[in-house]
């Protein structure tokens, strides 16, 4: 019985402390990822051509759906992020990574 007791007090002990530290690794993986390396995605993405527009549907270096440009303010820049800086669509792709997450870039998403 007092193994017993003793095995759930430890695995209590233990599930407290996972959970005390989650919103720390949590919150260091956000933090890295906005500091990302964006032109290794856009070298990924376009070979590192910003200014892209293949008529594959997905412009600028970061290849932006025009809907995804348009939903997270790119339209504050220019009507298609081939037509906008390499930093206006960084600052896009920053609003994007908050809402998305790397998954916005499956494959090259890797490099944030």
């Amino acid at each position: 019985m007092a193994n017993f007791t003793f095995k759930r007090a430890l695995g209590t002990v233990a599930a407290t402390a996972a959970l005390a530290v989650t919103p720390l690794a949590l919150g260091t993986g956000t933090a890295n990822a906005a500091s990302g390396n964006w032109d290794a995605v856009a070298q990924c993405e376009s070979s590192g051509n910003w200014a892209i527009n293949t008529g594959n549907g997905y412009h600028g270096g970061l290849q932006f759906a025009p809907s995804t440009w348009n939903a997270y303010g790119g339209q504050q820049y220019a009507p298609t992020a081939d037509q906008a800086t390499r930093e206006q669509q960084i600052a896009i792709a920053e609003n994007v990574l908050d809402g998305q997450g790397r998954g916005a870039w499956p494959v090259c998403g890797q490099y944030l």
